[in-house]
């Protein structure tokens, strides 16, 4: 995958997108003129930018995704533990942990998602 960041509102003007897809490129700079008060040259030249970075297409005045939302943050979430703590899931988890206490029911939830991992 190339260069996938995004800025805050790029991040939201992509989850715009992913909640309304396919959507008109007309019809997206109304949502985010709505949402933003973008003018409508600003919804183009974020778009433009983000199928750059191949996280949508614009074909024929369509916009879709190249890459699922789910995706997307799967991988944003891989490259900040990789570039904040060397790759160590265990030391994202304890780092995250020494400010917020996890419930019983977070706990729960990660050692299923442990366990599910394991098979």
């Amino acid at each position: 995958m190339g260069e996938l960041r995004m800025g805050t509102a790029e991040a939201k003007f992509a989850d715009m997108i992913w909640s309304n897809e396919p959507i008109s490129s007309g019809d997206l700079a109304k949502l985010a003129n709505a949402e933003f008060e973008w003018k409508k040259t600003t919804s183009f030249t974020v778009l433009k930018r983000l199928c750059e970075r191949g996280l949508f297409q614009n074909q024929n005045g369509i916009v879709t995704s190249l890459i699922s939302r789910a995706d997307y943050y799967a991988h944003h979430s891989e490259l900040y533990v990789e570039e904040t703590f060397h790759g160590s899931l265990p030391a994202f988890l304890t780092a995250f942990g020494t400010r917020r206490k996890l419930t019983d029911k977070e706990i729960d939830e990660i050692q299923r998602i442990i366990e599910s991992m394991r098979g």
